[in-house]
């Protein structure tokens, strides 16, 4: 007979879980509200109530174009890793090589290795090519970061998908191609959707390559963020990280509420 243990005896993990959770989000609690301040310089708690430092960024053209460029590479770089993504989770899942697990461990290996390696890497690559500063190398290079969190999600996502409704589908004279576009897409969707998701914010996001191999008219919005802490502190850093606060935020919390409301019967 299975054995529940009681709430009152899981008191100390709810304490260590809030604990947790509060550690994670106290960060937010300091720049959210800095980012309203009325004062000139980072300073908590914000002498006074302003919306000038959202207008800062929203009318100034230095954050308008850094912006227009992490917006381009992030949205390229979901088309090009979400293919190859659930191409590469498909075919580790369908398919019965000897080296499954070698070759899944080479594509999230970029999980594994330090960026700052990468990126200097990368650099010297790119310096030979002249990919430096070009919106092909930063998506190349983002795309190698974002598969592999597109691997992983789709992998999660056709463990619990029953292929033998693809079999049926094939067996009924639909093509592999179009039985994979028709029937196992759609019940995956969810997952494919978070994997793109996730890449999106993962190119917009990164910085560590951005600072090696953008500059210019061609850097992105976390790169001019970093040169801004540089040379001149205002709240308007403050006002940016809230904003990419709510855009790494808001859009998989919608997801995981329209996922797990189709799941409820």
């Amino acid at each position: 007979m299975e054995q529940h243990v009681p709430h009152s005896h899981r008191f100390w993990l709810y304490g260590l879980t809030a604990l947790t959770l509060l550690f994670l989000i106290a960060p937010t609690f300091i720049v959210v509200p800095m980012s309203f301040s009325s004062s000139r310089s980072l300073i908590f708690p914000p002498p006074g109530w302003s919306l000038q430092w959202y207008e800062n960024f929203f009318t100034r053209p230095q954050w308008q174009d850094a912006t227009f460029v992490s917006l381009r590479v992030s949205f390229l770089t979901m088309l090009c890793a979400t293919p190859i993504g659930v191409a590469a989770a498909y075919g580790l899942h369908v398919g019965r090589f000897r080296l499954n697990g070698t070759i899944y461990g080479a594509l999230i290996s970029p999980l594994m290795v330090p960026v700052i390696l990468i990126s200097i890497g990368l650099y010297f690559v790119y310096a030979q090519l002249g990919m430096v500063n070009t919106t092909l190398g930063l998506v190349l290079a983002d795309t190698m970061i974002a598969v592999p969190f597109v691997l992983v999600t789709v992998s999660a996502g056709l463990k619990t998908y029953d292929m033998n409704q693809e079999m049926v589908a094939r067996s009924l004279g639909a093509h592999r191609l179009w039985a994979f576009l028709t029937v196992t897409l759609p019940q995956i969707r969810y997952s494919v959707i978070s994997g793109a998701l996730l890449a999106f914010i993962v190119a917009f996001d990164e910085v560590i390559i951005a600072m090696l191999i953008s500059g210019g008219e061609g850097a992105t919005l976390t790169k001019r963020m970093f040169s801004s802490l540089r040379d001149e502190v205002d709240p308007t850093i403050a006002a940016i990280s809230t904003l990419l606060l709510i855009l790494t935020t808001v859009p998989p919390l919608i997801l995981h509420y329209l996922a797990n409301r189709k799941k409820t019967p």
